[in-house]
C-alpha cells in the first residue's frame, strides 16, 4: 500500500507540474502573449494631447489602396476629427476594385463598422482586426469572403498587411477607443485618393459607378471631418439618410441629408470628371491617329526602298519578275550547257 500511495502521489505531482509548465509556456507560443495589452507609447499619448485629443476619443481609419497608406483619425475637443498618423501598408492582395467572392484574393473596398468583437488579439499575423466583410452592401450583391483582416506580419492573402510595429500601435489606439466607451469605429476603404484626376484616370474601369457611390461618403468626411452615417438601399450606399432605423438593402432609398457644400462639390466634381474623361478620349483618338499615320509612313518607306532594290537588281542581271540570275536572256546556252 505504501508503494501504491507514493506512486499516486508522484503521478499527482507530475500532473501539477505539467499543468503549471503548460500555463507558463502559453506566454511563449504564437498569440499567447500580452501584446494586445501593451500600453500606448508616451509619445503617442502626447501627440494626441497636442492635437486636442486623447486615447479614449473616437477614431476613424481610412485606407487608400493605390497609395498603400492607412490613416488614423482621432476625434478632438472641437467634435471633429483630425488626422493623427499615416502608416504604410506593406501589402494588399488583388487589384483596384471591391472583393466579389471567396478565394478571389481581392481586398475589399467600401464602408465598414468595426466593433470590439472584430478585434483579434490572438492573430497568427501578430495582431489584427477583421474588416467586417461582407457588410450589408456586399451581402446585397451576393459577395462572399471571410477573415478579411487588417493585420501584421507584412504578408497579404486578401487582407491589408501592416508591419508588426504598425498594427501594434493601430490595435492599441482602437483598444483605447473602445475603453473610452465608443462602441465602434468606422473603417473607410478606397481604391485611391478620390480626386477627379484619379477618377478620370480610371474612367474606363467597370468599378467606376461603385467608386462614384462611395466617393460621396469620402467627400462628406473631407468637408466636415466627421464620419458619415451610412446604410444601404437600392443595393447602393446611402449617406446620412433622413429618418432613423435600418433600411431595406434592396428597397427604395429615402432622401439623404446633404449640406449645400457637399452638393456643390459633388456637382462640380461630376462636371470636372466629364470634362477630363472627354479630354482623355480626344487625346486617345489623337494618339491612335498619330500611330496609324506613323505606321502608314513606315509602310510607304519600306515599299519605296523595296522598289529601288528590285530596280537595282535588274541593272545587275536580276529580273524584276523574279527570274533567277544566271539564266540566259538571249537564247544562247549558258556555260554549264555548252559542249567542249
Amino acid at each position: 500500500m505504501t508503494a501504491t500511495f507514493f506512486h499516486r502521489l508522484g503521478a499527482i505531482i507530475i500532473l501539477l507540474w505539467l499543468g503549471l509548465g503548460l500555463a507558463a509556456c502559453s506566454n511563449f507560443v504564437k498569440g499567447g502573449d500580452n501584446r494586445h495589452n501593451v500600453p500606448l507609447a508616451g509619445s503617442v499619448v502626447q501627440g494626441l494631447r497636442n492635437m486636442g485629443s486623447a486615447p479614449n476619443q473616437g477614431m476613424v481609419v481610412r485606407i487608400f489602396k493605390e497609395e498603400s497608406v492607412l490613416e488614423v483619425w482621432k476625434k478632438t475637443s472641437s467634435g471633429t476629427y483630425n488626422l493623427f498618423k499615416t502608416y504604410e501598408i506593406c501589402a494588399y492582395s488583388g487589384d483596384l476594385g471591391p472583393k466579389f467572392k471567396e478565394g478571389d484574393r481581392q481586398s475589399p473596398e467600401g464602408f465598414y463598422t468595426i466593433t470590439p468583437g472584430l478585434m483579434n488579439p490572438r492573430s497568427s499575423y501578430y495582431l489584427a482586426f477583421n474588416t467586417g466583410f461582407p457588410n450589408k452592401f456586399d451581402r446585397a450583391h451576393g459577395r462572399t469572403g471571410s477573415d478579411l483582416m487588417v493585420h501584421g506580419d507584412c504578408s497579404s492573402r486578401g487582407c491589408y498587411a501592416m508591419t508588426d510595429a504598425g498594427i501594434a500601435e493601430i490595435y492599441a489606439l482602437a483598444r483605447e477607443t473602445f475603453k473610452g466607451g465608443n462602441s465602434s469605429f468606422q473603417l473607410q476603404i478606397f481604391p485611391f485618393r478620390m480626386t477627379t484626376a484619379n477618377m478620370a484616370k480610371h474612367a474606363t474601369s467597370p468599378h467606376l459607378d461603385f467608386w462614384k457611390d462611395i466617393k460621396e461618403g469620402h467627400d462628406y468626411f473631407e468637408l466636415t471631418k466627421s464620419p458619415p452615417v451610412w446604410d444601404v438601399c437600392e443595393k447602393q450606399y446611402i449617406f446620412n439618410p433622413a429618418g432613423s432605423g435600418p433600411l431595406d438593402a434592396a428597397g427604395a432609398c429615402p432622401p439623404s441629408v446633404q449640406s449645400p457644400a457637399l452638393t456643390a462639390k459633388l456637382k462640380a466634381d461630376e462636371a470636372d470628371l466629364a470634362a477630363k474623361a472627354e479630354a482623355a478620349r480626344l487625346a486617345a483618338e489623337r494618339k491612335a491617329a498619330e500611330e496609324a499615320a506613323l505606321q502608314a509612313r513606315g509602310q510607304a518607306v519600306t515599299g519605296f526602298f523595296s522598289g529601288i532594290g528590285e530596280n537595282i537588281g535588274g541593272l545587275f542581271g536580276g529580273k524584276p519578275g523574279g527570274q533567277p540570275d544566271g539564266q540566259a536572256t538571249t537564247g544562247m546556252p549558258t556555260p554549264d550547257t555548252q559542249r567542249p
